[in-house]
């Protein structure tokens, strides 16, 4: 005799719900509350496993997954970049992701990423710039002016206490666009007609442009002492943003190094680089800037526990609310070990009906 089991159902996040779930917490807030969830989970940097994301490249993008576990759970996040797809209309990057019980192996949260992605990439960014960037900053300059540039903003302002923003893009219909999102949000925003035009007077520079190839976003006479480079665009094998040069004359920070040195800013150097793990200072274990002329670097590629942080953090923050459907995702048995009956037994249900 067997006994009847709990049906399994998986919360799952769709696009409006965590839009509604952004709203409902505050956006401001929900980036400060991601931050803060990154950085726990980077304090325990050694319980996780780590393997850089899985890649199939394409002439037009690529399709990646993200995956990692802390023994307790285990998350993953699926996860493209193809640039030409603005030009049809298309989102460049879309995601979703999927937190499951290591335990048994069941699935606890399926969701949408996308969103989420833009949120944990713009708090990742602040979050090493509260660590990072110069005591006092109040100006940044963002260079590229896509899906990003204005969730970046906004974690700058709400986690570092940037109240000036200055921005450039190629196309000056994406600065437009962000002009008007950002209206009313609190930030004295300037709009300039070239990279150099926007870095005058900006304490951190922020470079999110989405085009794969090998670019000079930033030339090394451009970044002078004592700035803070947020450099997010370049997060693939081919694809970089600043001057090797700049390089150099850097303090280099990283998410995790055999990763970033395949995809990020430093695939230009040596393998023996050096470069710091920016878990290790969030820990205490290693410094960040050390002197006012400092020119520190995050070299963002984004890594597997930050979406895993966000997962965790999505689970938490629906518990009670109404973001969120159950999905009858898991063939569960009253008797595990007869799938085969319950298929019968429902082919009978739906001839009854």
């Amino acid at each position: 005799m067997t006994t009847p089991s709990t049906k399994a159902l998986v919360p799952f996040v769709s696009v409006d719900d965590m839009m509604r779930l952004v709203h409902h917490i505050g956006l401001e807030r929900m980036l400060s509350e991601l931050a803060d969830a990154i950085e726990a989970d980077f304090k325990r940097w050694p319980s996780f496993d780590k393997t850089p994301r899985i890649p199939a490249h394409s002439d037009l993008g690529v399709i990646e997954l993200m995956p990692t576990s802390d023994g307790e759970l285990y998350g993953f996040k699926y996860v493209n970049g193809h640039p030409s797809n603005t030009a049809s209309g298309l989102q460049t990057v879309t995601a979703f992701g999927l937190l499951a019980d290591v335990a048994n192996g069941y699935p606890v949260l399926l969701t949408e990423m996308t969103i989420l992605t833009a949120l944990r990439t713009a708090a990742m960014s602040a979050l090493a710039a509260r660590h990072l960037a110069p005591e006092g900053s109040r100006t940044m300059a963002v260079i590229g002016n896509g899906a990003q540039c204005e969730f970046q903003c906004l974690a700058f302002k709400a986690i570092c206490g940037i109240d000036k923003v200055r921005l450039f893009d190629t196309d000056p219909a994406a600065t437009r666009k962000a002009l008007r999102n950002l209206a009313g949000r609190g930030l004295d925003v300037t709009a300039c007609t070239s990279a150099q035009e926007a870095i005058e007077g900006a304490d951190i520079l922020t470079t999110v442009t989405a085009d794969k190839r090998y670019a000079t976003i930033l030339s090394d006479n451009m970044v002078g002492p004592g700035v803070h480079i947020n450099a997010v665009g370049g997060d693939c094998p081919g694809k970089t943003e600043l001057a090797e040069a700049i390089l150099h004359r850097s303090r280099i920070f990283v998410e995790f190094p055999p990763q970033s040195r395949i995809e990020g800013e430093i695939q230009q150097l040596a393998p023996d680089h050096p470069v710091t793990e920016l878990w290790e200072v969030f820990a205490g274990t290693a410094p960040g800037r050390q002197s006012a002329r400092d020119i520190t670097l995050f070299d963002s590629v984004g890594f597997a526990i930050e979406d895993f942080s966000a997962l965790r953090y999505v689970r938490e923050a629906i518990r009670g609310t109404a973001y969120y459907v159950d999905l009858d995702l898991l063939a569960d048995p009253d008797d595990p070990r007869d799938l085969m009956g319950m298929l019968l037994r429902s082919q009978t249900s739906a001839k009854l009906a």
